[in-house]
């Protein structure tokens, strides 16, 4: 077992590059943690979009060859911002600290960039993901009404300077 950046116990997990045989797995997630999930299209385009996107996997070691999928983010580099547009661990696998460590990977693929500051949207009522982006010094700057779908709901839009 590792420690996070912030204390927290995190699984003995590997982050890397999304590969395309990844897929089936991250839809699996993908269709389990969001009620408007994304198509294998979406995540399709972000593997094309070269230097531009970034997906990371989170695999724990052990479960096979290659390990398994457990968690992913999806991250736009746009100038000098890092723009997270998408995160999920699988449910079996969520409170480990997957999510803190997949964070902290995309933040630094950030600084790796140039990225100066990061942003993201989460919905208003997802309190456990703004916990854990506030843990990440991200602060809330602004609502997006009725940003979401099924249900309807407001987005709060976090950034954090100084990446």
């Amino acid at each position: 077992m590792v420690e996070s950046e912030h204390g927290h116990p995190a699984a003995d997990i590997l982050i890397e590059p999304m590969r395309r045989e990844d897929l089936p797995e991250v839809m699996a997630i993908e269709v389990a943690s969001f009620s408007v999930p994304w198509t294998e299209e979406m995540f399709g385009n972000e593997l094309a979009a070269g230097t531009l996107a970034g997906v990371l996997v989170a695999r724990v070691p052990g479960g096979g060859s290659p390990p398994p999928v457990v968690g992913y983010i999806c991250v736009w580099l746009v100038s000098d911002e890092l723009h997270i547009n998408n995160l999920a661990v699988h449910p079996r696998w969520r409170k480990r600290g997957i999510a803190r460590e997949l964070l902290q990977a995309a933040l630094q693929h950030g600084r790796r960039g140039g990225a100066r500051a990061a942003f993201l949207e989460v919905r208003a009522s997802n309190v456990v993901a703004q916990s854990l982006y506030r843990e990440f010094h991200f602060e809330a700057v602004g609502v997006r009404p009725r940003y979401y779908t099924h249900p309807i709901e407001d987005a709060v839009v976090m950034c954090r300077t100084g990446i």
